[in-house]
């Protein structure tokens, strides 16, 4: 029987807040409910907001929670990381996110769009798809252009991006724990997606991938928002030949009016709350009562939780926060 490997994948671009605490919890006790390893990973490969001091104070915040970790930097904050399988920072990750690009061979090409040109196309088209989560559907403008149509582009001054050409990619079907079965087409998901943008910088859905593979994650909890993302994630994990993860997609946390939670909400991340005087425990204690963990918002530590926790208790759709 393969035990459970699980992961907490913060993006160090900002202070964390009561939906990522939300999204973490349920996340740790996914994992230590199956006595499993988790592991931590700082997912900065945007170098224009990523920063070593957020993730310092996220490694600060986890702690404070009661949130630990077996595998990724260490928990006192000092440098260094423990386990086999770093570095646990995406930044320091790129010659493994290539050795895979190079794997996936001519299923990767080119591409010269603007975003400007992307959206003027997206709206010459008869209706054209709502741009959502998915984000903006690619066309296929630069999927088969000659060597001689590249060329004369990058003689232009164009820096393309690097995209996997998902045509004849069979639909991408898999069990959800929380959202049930679930069938998607990679046309439906926006169609041939970035690996690499132009300026040099890896996409997610590569370096997520390449990350899970690579540590061993097969257990995946993570909001309903990235949902749309599964798919193109399990056509790499399929296309390089690893073992997909099993997958938990859990509902939002948001705020009285319905609003997801983002770092935009100042008073609410964890260190507002802090330095407001709520502690740990009842933060913890509220975060479990909303997700049917416990009757009552009384305070908790993580570790309280455990025997009690299951999905079969969590909400289905948005959990709202009261307005106080």
């Amino acid at each position: 029987m393969t035990s459970v490997r699980g992961r907490l994948a913060p993006s160090p671009t900002g202070r964390l807040h009561l939906g990522n605490a939300w999204a973490f919890l349920l996340a740790w006790l996914a994992c230590r409910k199956a006595g499993g390893t988790l592991v931590l990973r700082m997912e900065d490969i945007d170098p224009d907001r990523a920063t070593q001091d957020w993730a310092e104070e996220i490694v600060f915040d986890l702690h404070w929670l009661g949130l630990d970790w077996d595998e990724g930097p260490h928990p006192d904050g000092t440098p260094g990381e423990t386990g086999d399988c770093g570095p646990y920072v995406q930044s320091r990750r790129g010659a493994l996110y290539e050795q895979a690009l190079h794997r996936l061979g001519a299923r990767v090409y080119p591409c010269y769009c603007t975003r400007k040109e992307l959206r003027d196309q997206l709206h010459a088209m008869a209706g054209a798809p709502h741009v959502d989560d998915r984000g903006a559907p690619y066309p296929g403008t630069c999927r088969h252009l000659t060597a001689e149509e590249r060329a004369q582009r990058e003689a232009g001054g164009r820096h393309p991006c690097l995209r996997l050409n998902t045509e004849g990619l069979a639909d991408i079907v898999f069990m959800d724990a929380l959202c049930g079965p679930q069938r998607f087409s990679l046309a439906g998901c926006g169609g041939d997606f970035a690996l690499r943008r132009s300026d040099g910088v890896w996409a997610y859905q590569l370096a997520v991938v390449v990350d899970d593979a690579l540590m061993g994650v097969n257990q995946v909890v993570r909001g309903e928002d990235i949902l749309v993302s599964t798919p193109r994630q399990l056509a790499l994990f399929d296309l390089l030949g690893w073992p997909r993860p099993a997958y938990a997609h859990i509902p939002l946390l948001c705020d009285a009016a319905g609003e997801r939670l983002a770092k935009r909400h100042n008073s609410l991340s964890l260190r507002a709350l802090r330095a407001a005087g709520r502690t740990p425990q009842e933060l913890v204690g509220l975060l479990a009562f909303k997700a049917g963990l416990q009757d009552r918002p009384d305070p908790k530590t993580p570790r309280e939780l455990l025997d009690g926790f299951t999905w079969q208790r969590l909400p289905r759709g948005p959990v709202l926060l009261d307005a106080q």
